[in-house]
């Protein structure tokens, strides 16, 4: 079985969550690798709605281990919020794990994300989760990690210690300082009951590798949100890519078996920065509508578009993409015709690449094909031979520009629809 590595191809909300919930099923492990509650995936199953932001979607399956990495950034009244939710809707749970090198956010990073984009002239389009500040924190080395949290004493010095830096300067940000008394008897109770989920869960995770056990790891946003690879400064301040599964886990890049990339059968994009194919009209509207196009996490309208074969191209050889998941699928059915970007035009030139610079990506023009529409009820297909034959033209059609064959296709937001159109390219 093995391991096997889910990320969002582009720029995340690509419903990784049902994806990851299907092939958690044969999983022993189930691993988030970064991110914080900014992100949110979304289950449909057994006709219950469950919406996760911090926990893998695996933990639905009680068998399965489910594990918080300490390469993610924590809200511990989020983690705990969502988990009794969750145990209540399902009954039952897998069992949960949490790094102890994960780090902590605290309501003062929350604070500083608002007042921050809110000085910026050039909005980056924060979720104001506060989860990059905490990562700040995390690299200025004065962050609080799991293992000091639930610990006592240790939580009341370091965070007396850190609140004296941080009361100045959301102060000096135009915030309102925090209590250190009410914050730590707050906390203290959140901590006392994350404390049993905590422990150094990377030893057994690289046990669970090496002994050949079926770990599963999920990665939140997507490739062009990465903090190095993505469209900068418009991104996340994580690494959603493959390689951030090794670095929110420790596992060693030669245990990386299969890596599935996650895309939508068209473009979505939630906040600010370059959209080569956004679409700004009727059409951009229809594809918001049909597809439900509102975040998880935020509720906010998502900008949608054609799907761009230029990046998600560049995606796959940055990612080492063995298999691509298309979902949504359905969403595009009853269009006569659906066009993909398979160059842009940058200053009268043509190019076939993804500028790194976004102040350039803004500037390019997508050159389009036209691939003739489908139509039907694609949720009762179960195999790909069922799709209509203009859809399947499509999924070719991706898999020669990309040279990365289709795996998986979602045609509908319950777990059971969903079609395994390889396999094999799966789990080993």
């Amino acid at each position: 079985m093995a391991t096997l590595v889910i990320v969002g191809a582009l720029w995340g909300d690509e419903a990784k969550g049902k994806l990851v919930d299907a092939l958690a099923e044969g999983a022993k492990w189930n691993i988030r690798f970064s991110g914080g509650n900014n992100a949110g995936h979304t289950v449909k199953t057994g006709g219950l709605t469950y919406r996760f932001h911090l926990i893998p979607s695996g933990i639905l399956h009680p068998d399965c281990i489910a594990v918080l990495g300490g390469g993610m950034v924590v809200c511990p009244k989020a983690l705990l919020e969502e988990y009794d939710e969750a145990l209540a809707q399902a009954g039952k749970l897998g069992t949960l794990k949490i790094s102890a090198s994960a780090h902590v956010v605290f309501p003062y990073h929350r604070q500083i994300d608002e007042l921050e984009e809110g000085l910026r002239s050039s909005k980056i389009g924060t979720t104001s989760r506060g989860i990059g500040p905490a990562y700040q924190d995390k690299a200025a080395r004065i962050g609080i990690r799991m293992g000091e949290f639930v610990d006592p004493q240790r939580f009341r010095e370091r965070i007396t210690d850190v609140l004296s830096f941080k009361n100045r300067l959301l102060e000096l940000l135009g915030g309102k300082p925090l209590d250190p008394d009410e914050l730590i008897t707050e906390y203290c109770e959140y901590a006392a009951r994350i404390a049993p989920f905590v422990s150094d869960v990377e030893h057994e995770v690289n046990d669970a590798v090496h002994r050949g056990d079926a770990v599963l790891f999920e990665g939140a946003q997507g490739a062009m949100l990465d903090l190095d690879q993505g469209n900068y400064p418009f991104v996340t301040s994580s690494h959603p890519i493959t390689a951030g599964a090794c670095i929110g886990t420790g596992m060693p890049p030669t245990k990386v078996d299969n890596v599935v990339g996650v895309c939508v059968a068209y473009a979505t994009r939630v906040g600010s920065g370059p959209f080569p194919t956004e679409l700004n009209d009727e059409t951009g509207e229809r594809i918001r509508i049909a597809g439900n196009e509102f975040g998880t996490t935020t509720g906010r309208a998502r900008r949608c578009g054609w799907l761009d074969l230029v990046a998600l191209r560049q995606s796959c050889r940055m990612n080492g993409f063995t298999s691509l998941a298309v979902t949504r699928l359905d969403v595009l059915s009853g269009f006569k015709d659906i066009k993909v970007c398979v160059a842009y035009e940058l200053d009268g030139r043509r190019i076939d690449w993804m500028p790194s610079d976004a102040s350039v990506l803004e500037r390019v023009k997508p050159v389009y094909e036209t691939l003739p529409g489908w139509s039907g009820d694609l949720p009762s297909c179960r195999a790909l031979a069922d799709l209509p034959e203009t859809a399947q033209s499509f999924l070719k059609r991706v898999e020669q520009f990309t040279g990365t064959p289709v795996s998986l296709v979602s045609i509908g937001a319950n777990r059971e629809e969903t079609i395994f159109a390889r396999p094999e390219l799966l789990w080993r």
